[in-house]
């Protein structure tokens, strides 16, 4: 998908408008996992979310080698508010569509980088449906969640982790279109690396671990979750292929594990995850007798939810 100079390419325009994000590694996580826990904290970005250097590095060699159009893409939030900030920041117009009922706050945070929002569709699959739609009615560019220009961006979250700590054992990663865990899988072949990668995600969007048990994309006919990030019903089949091929596993987790890992983050970190940012612990803390002894690598892709969802799932009841 690219090569070691492209990923550096990448690192330097992501560079131009962020710094690193930090590892950590936390100690009372430690003690709960039995294992070296280092958490990646991708809620620490412009957007609060690792989505942003995506989208700088697709608006970066849109306006540079194709020129500045509008661009119309779909959303559940973190990858339209990375094309909302990038279009903002390059010039280019850009509209979303999220489903009915999206988050307020990222519903907000998009219409504050300058997006035209629309909400549109029961689920994500049918806002991307309605913006391919409306991308051929306005003649503007439709912008996929998956995309080369995408990846690599997002892969430099994962260059600076795995330079970092290259000797991490195991890295748990959340999956909504793939383009996180195919970044880490790229970059960790790039360097050489024996770091296994897991993939996470929803039991009630299982779409990719579903294809990954296949060995070939299954879709779900419902993508049913509170973890936003992670309510993906139709899998890209590139990343299907590439995540069948790189990565070690996808466990399953369920809103309950998710709401108990948020919990410990802000307990133990007092960090805020989302649902999908808080997936990749939760998987870890179901396969605690699995990594005792391991030095661990937890993405948290994200600290994006709305208040109410944040309460619920803090003080259950």
């Amino acid at each position: 998908m690219f090569d070691i100079g492209e990923l550096r390419e990448a690192q330097a325009v992501v560079g131009k408008h962020m710094q690193p994000t930090a590892q950590i590694a936390w100690p009372l996580l430690a003690q709960r996992l039995g294992a070296q826990a280092w958490v990646k904290h991708e809620n620490h970005n412009p957007t609060g979310a690792f989505k942003v250097r995506g989208g700088l590095t697709y608006v970066d060699h849109l306006v540079r080698y194709s020129g500045a159009v509008s661009l119309v893409t779909a959303t559940r939030g973190n990858h339209g508010q990375s094309i909302a900030l990038a279009g903002g920041l390059y010039g280019v117009p850009v509209t979303i569509v999220v489903p009915i009922g999206n988050s307020v706050e990222k519903n907000a945070a998009m219409r504050a980088y300058g997006a035209e929002l629309i909400e549109h569709g029961r689920d994500f699959d049918a806002s991307r449906d309605e913006a391919r739609r409306l991308s051929g009615e306005r003649g503007a560019l439709m912008v996929p969640s998956f995309d080369r220009n995408l990846v690599v961006g997002v892969a430099t979250y994962a260059l600076e982790l795995l330079t970092a700590i290259p000797d991490l054992d195991l890295l748990y990663v959340p999956i909504g279109l793939g383009s996180g865990i195919v970044g880490c899988i790229m970059v960790r072949d790039l360097l050489g690396l024996k770091t296994r990668i897991i993939g996470v995600q929803s039991t009630g969007a299982p779409s990719y671990a579903l294809s990954f048990a296949a060995g070939h994309p299954v879709p779900t006919n419902d993508a049913v979750t509170n973890a936003d990030g992670m309510a993906t019903r139709v899998p890209d089949p590139v990343a299907v292929e590439m995540i069948n091929k790189g990565a070690d596993r996808i466990v399953t987790v369920s809103d309950d594990e998710v709401a108990e890992a948020i919990r410990i983050y802000w307990s133990d970190t007092h960090n805020l995850a989302e649902g999908g940012g808080a997936a990749a612990l939760a998987a870890a803390l179901q396969e605690r007798e699995r990594i005792q002894g391991k030095k661990v690598g937890l993405v948290l892709s994200g600290g994006n939810i709305d208040a109410a969802l944040f309460q619920s799932w803090l003080y259950p009841g």
